[in-house]
């Protein structure tokens, strides 16, 4: 991996803020104005990470992240203006991996992205383990089932579609089950050390987590520990 990115910003300053931080670090970047040019890119470019804006002239943010994920598992941080917690459910909800709001300072922005590939690396690392190893292990709680190889999660045998932030929290969670995990621990397993005192964010992920695993009893699987943390129950249903 080359960690390319692609920038889907129609604001030029912030758009230049963006440019000005990946390259003081090394990254690199192609830059899109609108959802036409980014479709256009995507293909050539290939990139390993998106930053995207969710207010573009010719799109939605939204039907932006949908669309690709129809064909791709690129991780997605959004970066926008659109500070209610609504907005950011609904992005992760569409497929989003992270989300930024605005102003943001450029440590944050080169945080997240460092956390970002950090987690794609140890998602490769993982597969390739499992390849070397021809291990299979599963996660069985209730109608609740995980291949922590194929990274499939399943519930009642229907196959839920998760990000990899959510992925990774569920994961955590179901390998501590009955252990109430603190908002830092999980923060700094999952998103990494430069995010520990982001609970926001946290908080958004379990949300539309427990929401895609349990949708009518959204506290079926996960509880929350309020102003602790999380744990997932074990569960005999």
């Amino acid at each position: 991996m080359s960690d390319k990115i692609l920038i889907i910003e129609d604001d030029s300053e912030v758009a230049n803020l963006i440019q000005l931080a990946l390259r003081s670090s090394g990254f690199k970047y192609e830059t899109a104005i609108n959802a036409r040019e980014a479709s256009s890119l995507l293909p050539i470019y290939g990139p390993d990470l998106i930053l995207l804006d969710l207010m573009l002239p010719d799109s939605s943010g939204f039907d932006i992240i949908k669309r690709i994920r129809l064909t791709k598992n690129t991780p997605i941080i959004v970066i926008s203006a659109r500070t209610e917690d609504v907005d950011k459910v609904l992005a992760l909800d569409s497929g989003a991996d992270d989300y930024i709001t605005k102003p943001f300072s450029i440590e944050e922005l080169l945080a997240r992205v460092r956390v970002a590939f950090r987690n794609i690396n140890r998602v490769n690392n993982l597969a390739e383990q499992s390849e070397e190893c021809d291990i299979r292990p599963r996660y069985v709680n209730g109608d609740l089932y995980i291949d922590f190889n194929t990274q499939e999660v399943t519930v009642s045998g229907k196959k839920i579609h998760l990000t990899p932030m959510e992925y990774g929290t569920l994961k955590i969670l179901a390998l501590n089950t009955n252990r109430v995990l603190t908002y830092r621990v999980l923060l700094k397993n999952v998103w990494g050390d430069e995010t520990v005192n982001d609970t926001s964010s946290l908080r958004v992920t379990i949300a539309t987590l427990r929401k895609k695993i349990a949708e009518k009893n959204p506290s079926k699987f996960i509880e929350n520990h309020v102003g602790v943390g999380y744990r997932m129950i074990e569960n005999s249903e």
